[in-house]
């Protein structure tokens, strides 16, 4: 079995028993970090429409020591996972510690934002809802 956990090339399986559909597979060390606009905070795309996904988004984010992303809102829910670092997610009441191995849900519309309060990067992998599959 080849291990993909470190380098990889892009895979693209079809499976019959999926009608033909593709699966893929990279390493995100391989995948183009792009800059978001905001000051600290950059983005790879890992999974979206160009891998034929139709539903979810997956991104992996990385934000610098000391820094935050404005705060802001999604229509759909966001789901994240703490990769490596500590930081807090912020809401308009609340602010809650977040760190390596930390599991987020935010639900539709809550804004908030998130800083990093380490001395290291905060990266984490968040799942978002395509704008056009959101129910309105």
């Amino acid at each position: 079995m080849r291990d993909y956990s470190t380098t990889s090339p892009v895979m693209k399986i079809h499976l019959p028993i999926d009608k033909g559909v593709a699966m893929y597979i990279k390493n995100y060390r391989e995948i183009p970090v792009e800059q978001t606009g905001v000051e600290g905070l950059t983005v790879r795309w890992g999974i979206n429409a160009s891998q034929g996904a139709t539903n979810f988004s997956m991104r992996l984010l990385e934000l610098e020591p000391l820094k935050s992303t404005p705060m802001h809102q999604h229509d759909s829910e966001h789901e994240i996972f703490v990769l490596v670092g500590r930081g807090a997610v912020e809401t308009e009441d609340n602010v809650y510690p977040i760190r390596e191995g930390s599991v987020i849900y935010i639900a539709p519309n809550e804004i908030h934002k998130f800083n990093n309060t380490g001395a290291d990067i905060l990266r984490f992998v968040d799942a978002v809802m395509f704008p056009a599959r959101i129910a309105k």
